[in-house]
């Protein structure tokens, strides 16, 4: 079993930066994907963006040119740097890992873009 901790979220104003990040302990020897989702109130979880073991991320469209996945495998850690923040990227975030087809969740961390 995989477990996930998140950190890095917060209050940011728009415009603004945060990066976010996760780490994974537990049976981490079989993680291949891991990666981020987040869910805004009264909305259906989406997928914002995923990093192989070894290769590049995958984006959201709405994520696509200000966001930044990277992976620390030697650390077991996954990190999401999002710049330009809008109100609308409010949500709760949520980190993700694979392993043998089996999906593991963190507990969340709060993203609110306000001013």
């Amino acid at each position: 079993q995989v477990q996930l901790v998140e950190s890095g979220g917060g209050l940011v104003q728009p415009g603004g930066s945060l990066r976010l990040s996760c780490a994974a302990s537990g049976s981490i020897s079989g993680i291949r994907y891991m990666g981020w989702f987040r869910q805004a109130p009264g909305k259906q979880r989406e997928l914002v963006a995923s990093i192989p073991r070894r290769g590049n991320g995958n984006y959201a469209d709405s994520m696509k040119g200000r966001s930044t996945i990277s992976r620390n495998n030697a650390e077991n850690t996954v990190y999401l740097l999002i710049d330009r923040l809008k109100p609308e990227d409010t949500a709760v975030y949520y980190c993700v890992a694979e392993s043998d087809g089996v999906l593991s969740w963190g507990q969340g961390t709060q993203v609110t873009v306000s001013s």
